[in-house]
């Protein structure tokens, strides 16, 4: 009975697909920033998610492709495994997503073993911010480099993919105004069109100041990454801790002083006392 359900199932995929005169689910393009959670789509889902297969490629960290889910069962227990879960809907969640998570994820259905429709390609683009120095080192007078770095898959490099899809990486400050070069401020270079960076001299006011590297695309903000500047804790603490170690000091002496008066003045009476009785 299950085999017959089957068959009608992939007559009726087959069908529809005869009908609508299309061949695949097409392809998705979600931009996420590292760090953050992400879902991805399965286009081409069937009500069971264990006839679904995900499957991720990237041709810097991979030569071959991976296995993540076969048939709704996960795999494999590596560190990017344990990040991932299946939904609901078959979609594929990516927990705490980093820079080396960008790659091709491809959701496949398969039924009897024979595998149905086109794969449903998810392009999963992340996007980083790092800085050149540590939050320990930032003060006011110090210099602080933002590096800002997309990681896209694409077939065609990274510069030539973006031109093409007219997609634009910059900075904009905490009003969201976005920065320009002609700011004397601030130095903004653009090595390739997948980074950017923002370099300036802190001033007193921009400690908890926040810059911002957002992604567009059609004008449309797809996703952004936000650098907060808190200067070092240990230059705040070392004034704190002098202003109360001289708090403290004062403290003690008035306390010493108040004591110490009456016990003098204690002391010299009972001396003058006996003297006065030796004298007597």
């Amino acid at each position: 009975m299950a085999d017959e359900c089957h068959l009608c199932l992939l007559g009726l995929i087959f069908l529809s697909s005869l009908l609508t005169g299309t061949s695949g689910v097409g392809e998705t393009h979600v931009f996420i920033s590292s760090g953050e959670n992400v879902h991805l789509p399965c286009n081409n889902a069937l009500p069971d998610c264990k006839s679904t297969t995900w499957i991720y490629e990237n041709s810097i960290y991979h030569s071959a492709a991976v296995k993540l889910f076969a048939r709704g069962i996960k795999k494999k227990n590596t560190e990017i495994h344990k990040r991932l879960s299946l939904g609901s809907d078959c979609s594929l969640s990516i927990k705490n997503v980093k820079k080396v998570d960008f790659g091709l994820y491809s959701c496949q259905q398969y039924v009897n073993g024979q595998k149905l429709r086109t794969d449903a390609s998810v392009y999963l683009n992340v996007l980083q911010v790092s800085s050149s120095s540590s939050q320990t080192e930032i003060s006011a007078g110090s210099s602080v480099t933002l590096s800002c770095q997309l990681y896209p898959y694409a077939d065609l490099p990274c510069d030539d993919w973006i031109h093409n899809e007219g997609i634009e990486l910059f900075f904009v400050n905490q009003a969201g105004d976005k920065l320009k070069t002609s700011d004397s401020r601030y130095q903004i270079s653009a090595p390739g069109h997948c980074t950017i960076t923002l370099t300036t001299i802190l001033l007193n006011e921009d400690d908890n100041r926040e810059w911002r590297c957002e992604v567009t695309h059609g004008h449309q903000v797809k996703t952004s990454v936000t650098y907060t500047v808190r200067y070092s804790e240990r230059v705040e603490n070392w004034v704190g801790r002098g202003y109360y170690v001289r708090l403290l000091l004062i403290v003690i002496i008035v306390e010493f002083a108040a004591f110490a008066a009456p016990t003098v003045i204690l002391l010299q009476i009972i001396c003058a006392r006996r003297d006065g009785r030796k004298d007597s």
